[in-house]
């Protein structure tokens, strides 16, 4: 129970850490994704070496291109958006992707299922519909594209050896490519010691030390509620804005949270022998 809560707070506190460095310092948001995929991927490395057994499984290129477009997406999506409102459709694109990977591979939705899709779905546009109350737009589509990455590398994790492992083998991979980027906006770069600490705050802690702490606990969590738990994360970064980054909370952002999040639980919780596995991914968002 304390690994998992953790766990959530570290995955919520991803969507803090990114938003409040681009919000309040200089850097910007190529070397915030650079610093914490090497932070992230030095603290999983010593992970690793500190863990018993032979653990098999480290990583493949595909798999850190995609944990690269999450990372890349999820950082330039929060120079505009607030830290409650990208975790929301982070995680909404997530658990969409696996859900829809599901169908597509033949699994069949009971009525209730179908409700909790349609409810969901209504939320998202609801979420994103014009208005003075309305994300950016630009911002949104790459939290969603964040997400849709980060539900691909997660089906793709799946059975692929020791997650720990493969986790650090990708991030180390997604190294090389962050730095890339960082390269090619060199001229738009900028970097002071305050964003410094956040990013390797949120690549060390919130990333390296938030995924060791959640495989620790997975093994002990019914896959049901390990999904259903991750319904938690949203809430959590949607009260830390509102405590440190005094973002205000809308009526649209309320239903539009009721509406996804309801419809998610829904889809997770009334066919857990189909959906149970591959809803158990972390939800960083963040």
């Amino acid at each position: 129970m304390v690994l998992t809560s953790l766990a959530m707070m570290a995955f919520a506190g991803n969507s803090l850490l990114c938003r409040i460095a681009l919000k309040q310092t200089a850097i910007d948001a190529a070397s915030f994704t650079s610093i914490r995929l090497i932070s992230g991927a030095v603290m999983l490395w010593l992970v690793v070496q500190m863990s018993r057994g032979t653990p098999t499984g480290g990583g493949n290129w595909l798999s850190a291109w995609a944990l690269f477009v999450y990372a890349a997406g999820f950082s330039f999506a929060y120079v505009s958006l607030p830290a409650s409102t990208g975790a929301l459709l982070l995680f909404g694109a997530v658990q969409a992707t696996m859900i829809g990977h599901g169908i597509w591979t033949g699994e069949r939705l009971r009525r209730l299922q179908l409700v909790g899709l349609v409810l969901a779905f209504g939320g998202l546009v609801g979420l994103l519909l014009p208005g003075l109350s309305a994300p950016p737009l630009y911002g949104s589509i790459l939290m969603l594209a964040a997400g849709v990455a980060w539900g691909v590398y997660s089906l793709r994790g799946k059975g692929a050896g020791d997650p720990t492992k493969v986790t650090a083998g990708n991030f180390l991979r997604a190294v090389p490519i962050a730095a890339a980027l960082s390269i090619f906006t060199l001229n738009d770069s900028a970097i002071d010691m305050a964003g410094f600490w956040y990013a390797v705050s949120s690549g060390a802690l919130a990333s390296g030390i938030g995924y060791a702490m959640w495989y620790t606990a997975l093994p002990a969590l019914q896959s049901t509620n390990a999904a259903t738990v991750q319904l938690s994360v949203p809430v959590i970064a949607a009260l830390g804005g509102i405590g440190f980054l005094g973002e205000s909370l809308t009526l649209r952002f309320v239903l539009a949270s009721v509406a996804i999040l309801g419809g998610i639980a829904l889809v997770i919780l009334e066919k857990p022998e189909a959906h149970g596995t591959q809803q158990v991914v972390p939800a960083d968002r963040q």
